[in-house]
């Protein structure tokens, strides 16, 4: 297994961890908490796939990634709410930033193996870390948090990514600068959230 292999799949596993709880906070029943579950881990990169016009999309080619959520939604859903509570915002708020840093760096990687241009790169980078939890507060009723919370969001992913980018033009070990970005961008959303720092408000 590669490593970007291994990083999108963490990435599709904490996407999907996110879904579970806030489908759960919903009171969703097991069709919705799937299917939450499933729109997050997906959502950014079938629309990175669609844009980079890949065919056939990355989770129908690997449909052990469906398969995994489905199961891990039988087993979360009786789980989450047996520990209802702690499932607070803040975990939601930990899972999404993780989600946010691997999720971006896979798709900034996926875009430079399509030959994309590197600012081109760097926003599919931040297409493929967002539009998950996007999709997933939409269905969920929710002004999606990239809009709502005023504090770095997207904007931790769009530095992150050209981290990577200038890192790699400079020679840096692929496997370190995936991994040290994708933990930058992770550790700046919380930052930013820990010390309420906004932008814009």
């Amino acid at each position: 297994m590669t490593l970007i292999k291994f990083i999108e799949i963490m990435a599709i596993m904490v996407g999907a961890f996110s879904g579970f709880i806030e489908a759960r906070r919903k009171r969703m029943d097991l069709v919705g908490v799937f299917t939450v579950a499933f729109i997050t881990a997906f959502g950014g990169g079938t629309l990175r796939d669609i844009l980079l016009d890949k065919r056939p999309l990355f989770w129908v080619t690997h449909q052990e990634y469906a398969i995994a959520i489905f199961v891990l939604a039988l087993v979360a859903s009786p789980l989450i709410r047996t520990l209802r509570q702690i499932v607070s915002e803040r975990l939601i708020v930990i899972a999404d930033a993780v989600g946010l840093g691997l999720f971006s760096i896979a798709g900034t990687s996926a875009a430079l193996a399509a030959e994309m241009p590197i600012f081109i790169a760097s926003m599919m980078g931040v297409i493929t870390g967002i539009f998950g939890g996007v999709l997933r507060d939409i269905v969920c009723n929710e002004v999606p948090m990239v809009f709502r919370d005023g504090k770095p969001y997207a904007i931790c992913a769009f530095i992150g990514n050209w981290l990577f980018l200038i890192m790699g033009k400079y020679g840096v070990s692929y496997d370190f600068a995936l991994w040290s970005s994708a933990l930058f961008i992770s550790g700046l959303r919380l930052f930013a959230w820990k010390f309420d720092m906004r932008m814009g408000r």
